[in-house]
């Protein structure tokens, strides 16, 4: 296979956005196009979960590339929940990595906030098992409660924890003017306080408030090219050395131990053998944080810390942006938001900024090699990325 580099980058605020789903794909595409000065496009893959169901819009790459005047480039819409993101960018680097196509524009969008959240989370939860999980109510909330409260069991994890990771991911995204959330908070606010049952009431004992990630629209794209291409422009050489993906069970309730993210763990481990690195080779991470349960747990089962140990490390402040390794400089799902099936392409997006250099306030000193996990499903569909400078 041939090496493939990103060349472009570009993203939408994540909030609420009054434009056609097609348009919130396009945006950022055209500024990856202009970051990249590369508008000769052979093939678009556009990540989407919803637009059939919530916006009402079908064959959204044809549209995409129509909206950008690509045709007559290859177009095609990719959808697996919330890893869409991801997937997409595995298709992109499978075309130039196979020397189908030089260069590949990978966007994600979601359009989420055209519903209400009873009807965004119901959306959702169509991803859980049609017959074991859905038809009884699951949802992705009352899942990761289980989840946290499993891990909470057996490994000593605490509502603290949780609170602490949603102050360090909110307060992250403080740095970031695409973030969906600029409201700094405290313990002291959430957790501590008289006013907290109010500030940060239980949404799904024993996760609250603060510990989901918001409702969002938004947008984010990369473009993807061969060496021969990365090398005539003037950006940074940054490669795309690493690419993971593995399922596990699809109703939760069939896993030995619930608590084992083994699509996790096994698709971080194909990323870093792509890769030839190792987990204490990454510099900055994006984890898929929906839930903040979920950044813990990811940051052991990909091989950042011991299994049990990742709320040690994160009261240690190795997570914390001047930590060891930050995680979600950005402000994660949590903080930054989650429009579905943008969030992969969000998350390239940011640690592209990282290795750059390019991430101001919440800049990664020296950040050489970053790392995401893409969570789709309940962890029964996941990929992971692996990102290196070459200087």
């Amino acid at each position: 296979m041939r090496d493939v580099y990103v060349a472009g980058i570009g993203i939408t605020s994540f909030t609420r956005l009054e434009y056609p789903l097609a348009e919130i794909a396009a945006f950022p595409s055209m500024l990856a196009m202009q970051d990249s000065g590369l508008t000769d496009i052979e093939q678009v893959y556009v990540a989407n979960m919803g637009g059939p169901r919530v916006n009402h819009q079908t064959a959204l790459a044809s549209a995409v590339v129509d909206s950008l005047s690509l045709t007559p480039a290859g177009a095609a819409a990719i959808e697996n929940g919330p890893a869409s993101g991801s997937a997409a960018i595995k298709e992109g680097f499978l075309a130039v990595a196979s020397g189908m196509h030089d260069i590949v524009l990978v966007t994600g969008a979601e359009r989420m906030r055209e519903v209400n959240n009873l009807e965004a989370t119901d959306f959702i939860a169509t991803l859980t098992h049609p017959l074991a999980e859905y038809i009884y109510g699951v949802t992705l909330p009352s899942h990761a409660a289980m989840f946290t409260r499993l891990y909470m069991e057996q490994y000593g994890v605490t509502e603290r924890h949780l609170a602490m990771v949603s102050v360090k991911n909110q307060n992250n995204a403080m740095l970031n003017e695409f973030a969906h959330l600029h409201q700094p908070i405290t313990i002291e606010g959430i957790l501590d306080s008289p006013e907290a049952m109010t500030n940060n009431p239980y949404i799904a004992e024993p996760l609250r408030f603060f510990d989901a990630c918001p409702v969002s629209d938004g947008g984010a794209a990369v473009i993807l090219v061969s060496e021969k291409v990365a090398k005539s422009i003037d950006r940074p050489l940054i490669k795309l050395a690493g690419i993971g993906q593995a399922t596990d069970s699809h109703a939760v309730h069939e896993r030995e131990n619930p608590t084992d993210l083994l699509a996790v763990r096994r698709a971080a481990e194909l990323s870093f053998g792509m890769a030839g690195l190792e987990p204490s080779d990454v510099d900055v991470a994006e984890l898929h944080d929906a839930f903040t349960i979920l950044e813990i747990a990811e940051s052991e089962e990909v091989g950042f810390f011991p299994k049990g140990e990742g709320h040690i490390a994160l009261e240690k402040g190795e997570t914390a942006l001047d930590g060891r390794l930050p995680i979600n400089p950005s402000g994660g799902l949590k903080g930054k938001g989650h429009p579905v099936g943008a969030t992969g392409v969000g998350q390239a997006h940011e640690i592209v900024h990282q290795l750059r250099g390019e991430a101001g306030e919440r800049q990664v000193a020296d950040a050489k090699v970053g790392f995401t996990c893409n969570f789709g499903g309940f962890g029964n569909n996941v990929i992971c990325l692996t990102f290196v400078r070459e200087d």
